[in-house]
């Protein structure tokens, strides 16, 4: 039976990642395999996937994994900046760098058949600008100063690893550039420039439940890119099938949202029964972030085809948050 092994099966997208891998492949062909660094991950036993933990900046570590018939490997474990609490620009390339040297020296020794793996937006973030659509074969513009640029150098080094084992060893290469990828996690905070900050989608989320006003900073009518976590994991998925041997692509929707659209959108989703938020413009106040992604090649030759749209995007939130599905995984680790 063929293997799928997702390695970063632990972190908030890998963890959706590998819940939709479980149901989207064919059983009675493959097999999906969970890795992270973990010691434990129960989770994923009532998906019937096995897990393995494994740090990827050991080599060692890999003697755990099963060794036939590896078709794909999806590579998602790294170092983060939104995790890093305390900077250490060494992390990214120990866990980034060196740990994609590892698992493709793992990939050559099982013959696995394709790597799939997750860019950063950031490389080409000197790019971006309001309207303006990114192409997949954007040339690299990002800047050298900032608590992102080693996270960068990082993700870029691992692309030329990875290119000189497609090369020399016919390891075929899919590369998928990341937006902000939307999940929900009952861990609400994350860390920029080291600080530790709630999310700003999560505070919104809970005025909206308490019925507050919520603010629409700036111009109501920027939009970006917002992608659920099953579009993403459906774009990964395929590229798993493709009969290709490898490409370049962006995760998108091919829709963007407004500021105007997201925010009524959470007021709608989340309004108590004591009724709907107010929502309030202030164009006054400054915003932005986010960036506008061409998905063309990915529905031209993978068959991508998104499906979330905004109201789905929360209403899956909304969702996920009355179960806490991964609650296992963010609390206590991740305080």
């Amino acid at each position: 039976m063929k293997k799928i092994v997702i390695f970063g099966a632990t972190g908030n997208v890998g963890s959706y990642l590998t819940k939709y891998a479980s149901g989207f492949f064919n059983k009675d062909e493959y097999q999906v395999v969970a890795v992270g660094r973990r010691p434990k991950a129960d989770v994923f036993s009532n998906m019937g996937v096995p897990y393995y933990s494994v740090d990827v900046t050991k080599a060692e570590d890999f003697d755990k994994l099963p060794n036939d018939d590896i078709h794909a490997v999806m590579l998602l474990a790294a170092q983060i900046p939104s995790y890093m609490k305390d900077y250490d620009g060494g992390l990214y390339l120990s866990s980034i760098t060196m740990g994609a040297y590892n698992v493709l020296e793992w990939c050559r020794k099982v013959g696995a058949d394709r790597v799939i793996y997750t860019q950063t937006v950031f490389d080409i973030s000197l790019a971006a600008g309001p309207g303006k659509l990114l192409a997949p074969n954007t040339p690299p513009a990002f800047s050298y100063t900032g608590d992102h640029a080693m996270y960068v150098i990082a993700k870029n080094a691992a692309l030329e690893i990875m290119e000189h084992y497609k090369q020399e060893y016919g390891i075929k290469k899919f590369v998928f550039r990341l937006p902000t990828i939307y999940s929900y996690s009952p861990y609400h905070f994350y860390f920029p420039n080291g600080k530790k900050t709630k999310r700003p989608v999560y505070t919104m989320i809970e005025r909206a439940m308490r019925g507050e006003t919520l603010e629409v900073w700036g111009d109501p009518s920027y939009s970006k890119d917002m992608v659920y976590v099953d579009d993403f994991s459906q774009e990964l998925c395929l590229a798993a099938l493709a009969e290709r041997d490898g490409g370049f692509y962006n995760i998108g929707t091919g829709n963007p949202i407004s500021l105007r659209e997201q925010v009524e959108t959470i007021a709608d989703v989340f309004a108590p029964a004591s009724g709907r938020s107010e929502v309030v413009y202030r164009p006054e106040l400054p915003s932005g972030g986010g960036f506008l992604m061409d998905i063309q090649n990915a529905k031209d030759e993978l068959g991508y085809e998104p499906k979330f749209g905004c109201r789905e995007l929360f209403e899956a939130y909304k969702a996920e948050m009355a179960i806490d599905r991964f609650a296992s995984l963010r609390m206590k680790a991740e305080e």
